[in-house]
């Protein structure tokens, strides 16, 4: 029997355009629901987007365009989605990027830093009064197991004076459980849940651009599909209504690091948060 859970349903994937993104957005679509795929490129979401709609036969594929790295962009595509949907039920922040070398964005912020966490920050939080609109609603963030080498080093958040791509990326997937822990916190379960995960080691782009360039590994490797299972429980399964502030792994919740645990810092990464993305509370 086809599962049609999501029928009536308005869902936002970033970095949806390849790997575990697009999995995660045929997923949604083959489930019924109504999706937005936010990506840079204006060519290539269309393209994904005709691959989606013939794959599921579900036409309500929609393609918004920004690059998550020039804040302006953000606020733009959150303005264009806020305007053809009065409610959002689920949105996955998926998009990420690594980079070898350290680079900054238009906005002057480090690239790792302004794409996996502060891109997300400023994207929930100006999509959030449609997701209240939606309630019951649910936040999925893409973070890795990578958080527990994480660290965030406060005197130099964008880490001009020792840089490392590794260093860069460990710290800003600590930071997307320490944004879902708090987000949990400010938010009302009821009205909006907030999880972060997990996906397993998967063969994408960004991993063999990124990581490794050679792929002779890539057969013990996830396949996209099973990468974006995890964050399609969390977007759609009712085991998990109500279920917020978690980390999931394969399905199931599991416990992050001491410092993703870090209450303090949740709340510290939150102001200084506001301060880069120039918003205020939830």
């Amino acid at each position: 029997m086809t599962d049609r859970s999501m029928e009536g349903r308005v869902c936002v994937v970033t970095g949806a355009t390849a790997g575990i993104g697009q999995a995660t957005a045929a997923g949604l679509a083959e489930r019924g629901a109504t999706v937005f795929l936010v990506a840079r490129s204006r060519d290539k979401a269309r393209t994904v987007a005709e691959e989606i709609v013939r794959a599921t036969g579900n036409d309500r594929v929609r393609t918004v365009i920004a690059d998550l790295a020039v804040q302006a962009q953000v606020r733009a595509v959150a303005d264009e989605i806020a305007g053809l949907f009065p409610a959002i039920h689920v949105l996955v922040n998926n998009a990420g990027i690594y980079t070898r070398r350290r680079e900054l964005t238009a906005d002057g912020i480090e690239m790792q830093l302004a794409v996996n966490h502060l891109a997300p920050f400023l994207l929930t939080h100006l999509l959030m009064d449609r997701l209240r609109a939606g309630a019951p609603a649910r936040v999925v963030n893409v973070s890795s197991e990578a958080h527990r080498q994480g660290r965030i080093r406060w005197d130099d958040i964008g880490l001009e004076a020792r840089y490392g791509g590794l260093r860069a990326y460990a710290g800003t997937k600590l930071m997307n459980i320490l944004f879902t822990r708090e987000l949990a916190r400010r938010v009302d379960a009821s009205a909006v849940t907030a999880n972060a995960l997990h996906p397993g080691v998967v063969a994408t782009t960004l991993l063999f651009k990124g990581f490794w360039p050679i792929g002779w590994f890539k057969r013990f490797l996830r396949t996209p599909t099973q990468g974006a299972s995890t964050s399609l429980y969390l977007a759609t399964s009712p085991a998990v209504a109500g279920v917020t502030g978690g980390y999931f792994k394969d399905e199931k919740q599991i416990q992050p690091s001491a410092a993703a645990r870090d209450d303090e810092a949740a709340r510290r990464l939150w102001a200084l948060s506001e301060r880069l993305t120039g918003i205020t509370a939830v």
